[in-house]
């Protein structure tokens, strides 16, 4: 399994810091219970962050035409009409994934196209399960067009664990559904902003995969932007 890069260092630093804990506690400590406790939990500790950082490698197989694909790995927590304040400035379907400490962290771009514009907010760290993360909590905001004209956004939203969003997305880029498009360290969601005439092809609850699942079919005739 690859690792990100974004877990490098950090996987380096924790395995360091670890092994510095536990060879006093080894060497001074008697050989009994307390030492075996207490290197479970460093293993424990080192592979859950070490399955957080996993970064498999995805092609997305389908028909790739008009088609929106998950950004993240997770569940489907919100579908619903929401004015776009900061890009597109219109009603959309807002589809948003949240995402578990335990899934895989990386960002896909959700189509084919070129990235028009990126922007980062700093805000709050409320829970990212609640609606007023959306505009309240560290979130980075990306546009992106199709091939045919039509404008979606991705936004990625910090959560109550998640202290850092990574966007690689700059304006010029171009988006491809393999491609990664950022990275948010410890749990958080991502929220698609798609036309209204959008097909959705997932419900509420449904698990999700980045760069795999089908989310949404745009209407090759509407141009949001």
């Amino acid at each position: 399994m690859k690792i990100h890069r974004e877990g490098t260092n950090i996987l380096i630093l924790l395995l360091l810091v670890l092994a510095a804990l536990n060879v006093p506690v080894w060497l001074f400590m008697p050989p009994h219970a307390i030492p075996v406790i207490f290197s479970t939990i460093s293993v424990v500790v080192y592979l859950f962050v070490f399955n957080f950082f996993r970064c498999p490698k995805r092609h997305y197989k389908g028909d790739r035409k008009n088609m929106v694909v998950s950004s993240v790995d997770g569940k489907v927590v919100a579908i619903e009409k929401v004015f776009e304040p900061e890009y597109l400035k219109k009603e959309v379907i807002m589809l948003s994934v949240f995402m578990s400490p335990l899934n895989v962290h990386a960002n896909w771009y959700p189509i084919d196209g070129a990235v028009e514009y990126v922007r980062h907010h700093r805000g709050r760290f409320l829970s990212a399960y609640l609606p007023k993360a959306s505009t309240d909590n560290e979130r980075s905001t990306i546009a992106m067009t199709t091939p045919d004209g039509t404008t979606i956004v991705a936004r990625q939203i910090a959560g109550a664990m998640a202290r850092r969003i990574v966007t690689y997305a700059r304006k010029g880029h171009k988006a491809n559904i393999d491609g990664h498009l950022g990275f948010i360290k410890f749990g958080s969601r991502v929220d698609l902003y798609l036309p209204i005439d959008a097909e959705i092809l997932v419900g509420m609850k449904q698990i999700v995969k980045g760069g795999v699942t089908p989310v949404a079919r745009l209407n090759s005739s509407n141009k949001t932007k």
